[in-house]
């Protein structure tokens, strides 16, 4: 008995696969754009110099990991070449729980394709770190949900992270861009350490906020967005969007995922996998009301999407934290 539905999982491919366009993703490319092209000067002109980085922080679920690593996808494709002729590159870690400096060094060291032994000391981990980033043609580390490493009370252990950051930045032989990114408690253990924050740019993922500032049109821009976003996942999967492109519903569907867009973009992909695999050709509130019901596990008969007065009946923290539970 296969329990594989291969006609959903067909349907869901090549939106899985699809990237939406967003603003924010200008900016980080603009941003990371700024940080290489002073990274290849400096290298150019063969003096010493402090490498600069990025400070990309967000709310979970706003899809700061997916932009990151479409970004970084994008760089260790471009055929960037460094002033020594060979391709730059950048490796992506992913922080889950609380490590110490030396168990970085071992996290970093896979992610370069160069496993170090645990027995080893921290210092001589941290040695292979960079001579193996500098051999590779490595310029740059990514440190996804980086606030796992701070703690409230680990005030002398945060300074060493602290401190270690500056000094990857500030190597003499192989300076390396950070790019450190997480939720903005981040903020709050960076931003104080003056010589980090200066080579640290900040770049802010928002929530949806469909009452902000409007566009041409006198919408506001997230309005505009998150009907972007329907059409273009619609499209790719040979849908009709038209029937639920209304302010009424994209506020509806804002206000169940808690302003995440991530979690509307989930929602919208199962939505649009439902009504393909029902050979339907229309988008409806139902394949919303199930998709939504089979995610939170909530009765599809008291919905964000239905209920006249959703905003007295649900409270959207928690509703995030119902969507959660059900991711975990």
């Amino acid at each position: 008995m296969s329990f594989i539905d291969q006609t959903a999982a067909d349907f869901a491919l090549p939106l899985k696969a699809a990237h939406c366009p967003f603003p924010r993703a200008e900016e980080l490319r603009e941003q990371m754009k700024w940080v290489v092209t002073k990274y290849y000067t400096e290298v150019a002109s063969r003096k010493s110099f402090e490498a600069h980085g990025l400070l990309v922080t967000g709310l979970s679920r706003l899809g700061k990991t997916q932009e990151i690593a479409e970004l970084i996808t994008a760089f260790n494709s471009g055929n960037n070449l460094m002033p020594d002729g060979r391709p730059a590159r950048i490796i992506r870690c992913l922080l889950s729980r609380k490590v110490s400096w030396k168990e970085l060094g071992l996290i970093t060291a896979d992610a370069l394709g160069y496993p170090v032994d645990g027995r080893r000391n921290q210092n001589y981990i941290w040695r292979a770190v960079r001579e193996q980033a500098r051999r590779q043609g490595v310029i740059g580390i990514a440190y996804d949900e980086c606030q796992h490493v701070f703690t409230e009370e680990g005030v002398a252990t945060n300074k060493i992270f602290l401190d270690s950051f500056k000094t990857l930045q500030k190597d003499l032989d192989w300076p390396l861009i950070l790019i450190l990114s997480g939720v903005p408690e981040l903020e709050k253990y960076i931003l104080p350490e003056e010589q980090l924050r200066h080579l640290l740019r900040p770049v802010r993922f928002d929530p949806i906020n469909l009452s902000g500032d409007p566009d041409d049109n006198g919408l506001s821009k997230d309005l505009e967005q998150i009907n972007g976003v329907a059409y273009f996942y619609s499209d790719i999967a040979g849908l009709c969007f038209d029937p639920l492109s209304t302010i009424d519903f994209f506020e509806r569907l804002s206000y169940a995922c808690a302003g995440r867009w991530g979690l509307v973009i989930e929602l919208i992909i199962d939505a649009l996998v439902r009504c393909k695999s029902a050979g339907e050709t229309d988008v409806t509130i139902k394949h919303f009301v199930n998709a939504y019901s089979e995610k939170s596990g909530m009765n599809p008969g008291f919905s964000p999407f239905t209920a006249p007065d959703y905003r007295e009946c649900f409270d959207p923290e928690k509703l995030l934290e119902i969507l959660r539970r059900s991711d975990g």
